[in-house]
């Protein structure tokens, strides 16, 4: 099986727009599988994880790590990573801001960021070293921002969770980037901020979750424009990092500076 990174890029590619009708067809979908608190996968998640990773596997000859049946580890070696729905609670509630995350991840970096948004007719693509694809068309690497002109994405929210980065932290964000940038949106989708993120509609992002399918696509795609990524405490992002804050030049650095004036993001964001 060829693993040559532009032909594993056209084949992730035809894949993926080969289940995006599908994508389509199934939204609205219902919980099928409770995972925890506020958590939840439709019968579609499963099914079109089971669809991508065995085509993957079958045209590719590489391992595929999915969020919902898992698969091998990710630190070493060279795999896919997958996440077969991103927004699910948007996407089963009918909200457009979902779609599906492929990664190619080798020894821990992803080299490979697909984030195919059928619903709104929107296809971002990377490979290390760019440029970001928007719909096939080159986009020019991200220019250096301020904070103050830049809209942020900003991750899950609720004030009483507990946990790795609890809600009385990022709620205590919530304050000074409302100040200090030009608008805070919440879409519901890591995969939708880092991507808007890498095509300049976003300033910067600050995701809060840890797990590898919602983050490695977007955060190759950040890189592949020139963006910086790093966790909220500012260590260089890798595959087992608890959060990612992904920017544009310029207004990273005014967002880590924001953190760090919150709290000491080292006893929150990787706890």
């Amino acid at each position: 099986m060829s693993r040559d990174l532009s032909t594993l890029f056209a084949v992730a590619s035809e894949i993926l727009d080969s289940v995006s009708p599908r994508f389509v067809e199934g939204v609205g979908a219902p919980s099928a599988v409770t995972k925890g608190r506020n958590d939840f996968a439709t019968e579609l998640d499963l099914e079109l994880e089971r669809t991508v990773s065995g085509e993957l596997e079958r045209r590719t000859g590489i391992e595929v790590h999915g969020e919902e049946f898992g698969g091998p580890q990710l630190g070493s070696g060279t795999a896919w990573v997958l996440d077969p729905i991103d927004g699910t609670f948007n996407y089963s509630s009918g909200h457009p801001l979902s779609g599906m995350l492929l990664a190619l991840v080798r020894d821990g970096e992803p080299v490979l960021g697909l984030t195919w948004l059928p619903l709104l007719g929107r296809r971002y693509a990377a490979m290390a070293g760019g440029p970001v694809l928007v719909n096939g068309a080159a986009q020019p690497p991200l220019p250096r921002g301020k904070l103050a002109e830049a809209m942020i994405g900003f991750g899950a929210f609720n004030v009483d969770s507990h946990g790795r980065i609890p809600g009385q932290f990022r709620f205590d964000l919530l304050g000074p980037l409302s100040r200090l940038s030009s608008r805070v949106r919440m879409h519901g989708s890591t995969g939708i901020d880092l991507a808007f993120t890498a095509s300049g509609v976003l300033g910067g992002a600050i995701v809060f979750g840890h797990h590898p399918w919602d983050n490695a696509a977007g955060v190759a795609l950040v890189r592949a424009a020139g963006g910086v990524v790093t966790d909220l405490a500012g260590a260089p992002w890798t595959i087992t990092s608890g959060s990612v804050l992904a920017a544009a030049p310029g207004v990273h650095e005014e967002l880590l500076d924001m953190i760090c004036t919150v709290a000491d993001p080292t006893t929150t964001a990787e706890g």
